[in-house]
């Protein structure tokens, strides 16, 4: 597989970071789970994460599988030892605690590197390591907030306010961000010989999502106006309509040969035109017409009309119809492992060395005797590593 080979230190908690090392595991990687043995990863918990397949929680087995895992006390001289250990023979370390914590624990960029020249080392945090807002508390809702990408998200219909996100999209977003800048810095070390240190920002990486809605702001030096802007909902042909039976489709392709498509032999002449041009007013009337024409049939029946037809459009699936779908089972974007849990497959699908995905999830601290034994530690640093598991 693509990173065979490689080891990572995954000293991080809930999404960004173990799912960007759970990417690698699924690549080839060796990712150590680097746990506190007081405070080990919250998706472990069943009280803060019901919902439960297998005796672990849906969350923990998708970021979590295919890791191992070692509980230290970093703030112990046995802890520290044994960290500093795996990071002399380690390729990637992955943190994700508030910007200036790894430093005071004795584990900053300049440190590691002192160890391990060549370690890819990678910090995730909401607002990054620098900046007026280095220090300010967030996780995923407060980072999208604080990018403007909330105040866009609401329903064409109901203008009431903002709404939350249905998916942790800056945690995942820098997620992909880590991966990306991770995988770069290795590749560039096959020529210089170096790793190096990469600051992600969960707010940068939403940032960074926004070329397409940015006129307004770069151009005009304005908020745009959300029901002028095509992908807000001043578009007609970008946009959702309710069905008879209260169901919801969405459009999602304004060139013209879709807006004929859809239209022909149905709409007034006047208001096809402006449809694939810019949003806002002149697409009132499509919107309006549309709206009606929608609510006179059921999904069903619309799915049937569109069967056959060149327009980009799809039925608004609830996750529990969109992650059953054929599709969705014939890609194995969801697969079952022998034990019949489910579980996220890998979208990096690689005609050669394709992903092969470890179901096996670790316990905590399953692998710390396994791993300290390896290690160039003492017989008394062993032995408190041990002692603080139990």
């Amino acid at each position: 597989m693509k990173l065979e080979g490689i080891t990572v230190l995954d000293l991080s908690l809930f999404l960004p970071g173990p799912a960007a090392t759970q990417m690698m595991a699924d690549h080839g990687a060796r990712v150590i789970k680097v746990e506190n043995p007081g405070a080990p990863e919250p998706t472990r918990s069943a009280q803060a994460f019901p919902w439960q397949q297998g005796g672990e929680t849906v969350m923990f087995r998708n970021t979590q599988r295919g890791k191992e895992s070692i509980a230290l006390d970093l703030k112990s001289e046995a802890g520290k030892a044994a960290l500093t250990a795996l990071i002399k023979s380690a390729d990637v370390l992955v943190e994700a605690f508030r910007p200036g914590v790894i430093s005071r624990l004795g584990f900053g960029p300049e440190v590691v590197h002192g160890l391990n020249p060549r370690l890819v080392m990678c910090s995730i945090s909401a607002f990054g390591q620098s900046g007026p807002w280095r220090d300010r508390p967030a996780h995923d809702t407060a980072t999208v907030a604080a990018s403007g990408v909330l105040s866009l998200t609401r329903s064409p219909e109901d203008d009431s306010g903002p709404a939350i996100i249905g998916v942790a999209i800056s945690d995942m977003l820098s997620s992909w961000s880590a991966l990306s800048g991770i995988l770069m810095a290795l590749l560039r070390r096959e020529t210089t010989g170096r790793g190096d240190y990469l600051d992600v920002s969960m707010h940068e990486s939403v940032l960074a999502a926004s070329p397409n809605i940015l006129g307004p702001v770069f151009a005009g030096d304005q908020a745009p106006e959300r029901l002028q802007e095509r992908t807000h909902g001043g578009g007609a042909m970008l946009n959702i309509y309710r069905t008879a039976d209260d169901r919801f489709l969405a459009l999602g392709g304004g060139e013209h040969k879709v807006v004929t498509a859809l239209c022909a032999g149905r709409a007034p002449p006047e208001w096809i035109a402006p449809v694939p041009g810019p949003a806002g007013s002149a697409h009132e009337p499509a919107i309006n017409f549309l709206r009606a024409t929608f609510r006179g049939r059921t999904l069903a029946e619309w799915q049937e009309w569109f069967e056959g037809r060149d327009i980009c459009w799809s039925p608004v699936l609830d996750l529990q119809e969109a992650w059953s779908a054929d599709h969705v089972w014939a890609r194995d974007m969801r697969w079952r492992d022998q034990d019949g849990n489910d579980h996220i497959g890998t979208p990096l699908k690689f005609q050669q060395e394709p992903g092969q995905l470890d179901a096996k999830l670790p316990n905590l601290g399953e692998h710390t005797a396994e791993i300290v034994a390896d290690l160039d530690l003492t017989p008394g640093q062993r032995r408190e590593i041990l002692e603080r598991l139990n």
